[in-house]
């Protein structure tokens, strides 16, 4: 990511500045743009590059300087504010001499303005490379003109979008290379910087005394084993925690199906099947760095999903955390019993909300597609709040239900539970399975299945690859129980 700072003027040296346009299309106004480069700018933009949007940078050269034109429109969001300035910014970052850039927003409404930096310095991230024989690029240069009340703002936002680069660092890195195991190492570097945050790991003889069955049963296929992470943040005294929130994410390192294998174009991206514990994990470190006043606990169910000879099968009888006994309807219906495990361990500690984030099912994909969280909870006012918090941030969580039909669908006539069921609505039979291990406490389930990965050309400010989608949610999150 870009190193940031804040200036009130546009800096001497800044070779390129990244302006906004707002206003109608027929009354359009320059929002941040310098009177010595302003004269004439609309019309060269208009005659070069058409109108200038959030999808239609246009890139001018004024004065020895490049200024990048994204339009706002008339009604600005967080989420086309994001984009727009996104989209300034990959515009110009792999061009010959642009070392510094000013981001000149002309916004004055904190929200906007966070948005703004987050969307350009998430444009910024490039993944590091895992090669020794590739030279990195050079490291941009980002400085946001605002307001001095206003560069708080902007330093939050950078927090935030350093979160969202971690994530997308952990879920770029080759299954080879990022075992349950590894995940660990990974995990005590991110917290190395914070006296606040602690971590706990269970492997796989600790995991069998504690009961947690369903990690086990899904790591028996691979000869890398199972661990269960737990992170601890506590901000340092004298603060009193306003909340605890446990957070639960799903760790799938790689996906092969299990025995029921996946057909090999399924199966290609299945190192980002522990895209929720990597959300998790930057999402505790960014609440560590930024400071706030709550508790938080966060469990990451780390496995690998392999049919080794070991490997359980359809139709096992599985007891997890607890003593819940599960009927096992599918082996590559694996997230949902890890995180029921890790759900009803973090239910041992009574937090005041249960937040668990996972790539859980092909289904909420088809319901919603890839730029929408599936968000499922029992409590409408808690839905509202959550979905709140994700537009605050900047993405989408979309309510859907838990119907009666699907929870009926789990009964098993062997067991406890059983881990499928309807045909159809497979979104909402994972949700009404992972329930059953909140012991009725306020609870939330983000499927971020299928977001987490962008499989084509970089766009505004998401790139090739990992996205680290849900961290801003997270955050967000996390940010309304501090207020």
């Amino acid at each position: 990511m870009a190193e940031l700072d804040c200036a009130t003027t546009i800096p001497a040296d800044a070779d390129t500045i990244v302006a906004a346009i707002g206003g109608s299309e027929d009354a359009p106004v320059l929002q941040g743009v310098p009177d010595e480069l302003a004269e004439g700018l609309l019309a060269d933009a208009k005659l070069l590059g058409g109108t200038p949007s959030a999808k239609n940078p246009v890139v001018l050269l004024v004065r020895g300087r490049r200024v990048v034109l994204v339009g706002l429109g008339e009604t600005p969001t967080v989420k086309s504010v994001t984009k727009a300035f996104g989209a300034g910014v990959r515009t110009v970052i792999n061009t010959a001499g642009v070392k510094r850039i000013a981001l000149s927003t002309g916004i004055d409404d904190p929200m906007l303005l966070r948005a703004a930096v987050e969307g350009a310095l998430m444009a910024s991230i490039r993944p590091l490379s895992i090669t020794v024989k590739t030279e990195q690029p050079p490291r941009l240069s980002i400085v946001v003109v605002c307001a001095e009340k206003l560069q708080s703002v902007a330093y939050t936002a950078g927090v935030i979008a350093d979160a969202v680069g971690t994530a997308r660092q952990l879920v770029n890195t080759p299954p080879n290379l990022l075992t349950p195991a590894d995940m660990v190492l990974e995990v005590d570097k991110l917290i190395a910087p914070y006296d606040t945050v602690t971590m706990e790991i269970m492997k796989k003889d600790s995991l069998s005394k504690g009961g947690f069955g369903g990690i086990l049963a899904v790591g028996s296929g691979s000869d890398n084993p199972p661990r269960l992470i737990t992170m601890r943040y506590l901000p340092a005294e004298p603060i009193e925690p306003k909340a605890h929130i446990a957070l639960v994410g799903k760790g799938i390192t790689f996906d092969s199906g299990g025995l029921d294998l996946k057909p090999v174009d399924g199966m290609v991206t299945m190192k980002g099947d522990m895209a929720g514990a990597a959300c998790v994990a930057a999402a505790i470190c960014a609440a560590a760095e930024l400071k706030l006043p709550i508790q938080i606990t966060g469990w990451l169910a780390m496995a690998e999903n392999l049919p080794g000879g070991g490997a359980y099968r359809p139709s096992d009888v599985l007891t997890l955390r607890g003593g819940t006994t599960v009927e096992n309807y599918n082996t590559d219906a694996e997230g949902r019993l890890v995180m029921a495990d890790a759900l009803a361990r973090a239910a041992e500690d009574h937090p005041d909300l249960l937040v668990d984030i996972a790539t859980l099912t092909g289904a909420k994909m088809i319901a919603l597609g890839t730029e929408a969280t599936g968000l499922f909870t029992s409590d409408d006012a808690l839905a509202e709040r959550i979905r709140t918090a994700a537009a605050a941030a900047g993405e989408l969580a979309w309510p859907l239900p838990i119907t009666d039909e699907a929870e009926e669908s789990i009964k098993s006539d062997i067991a406890d539970v059983r881990s499928g069921g309807l045909k159809f609505g497979g979104a909402l039979v994972a949700a009404a399975f992972l329930k059953r291990f909140t012991a009725g406490l306020p609870w939330v389930h983000l499927d971020i299945a299928h977001s987490e990965w962008n499989p084509d050309a970089a766009h505004d400010f998401v790139p090739k690859g990992a996205t680290g989608f849900g961290v801003r949610t997270l955050i967000s999150i996390l940010r309304s129980y501090a207020e």
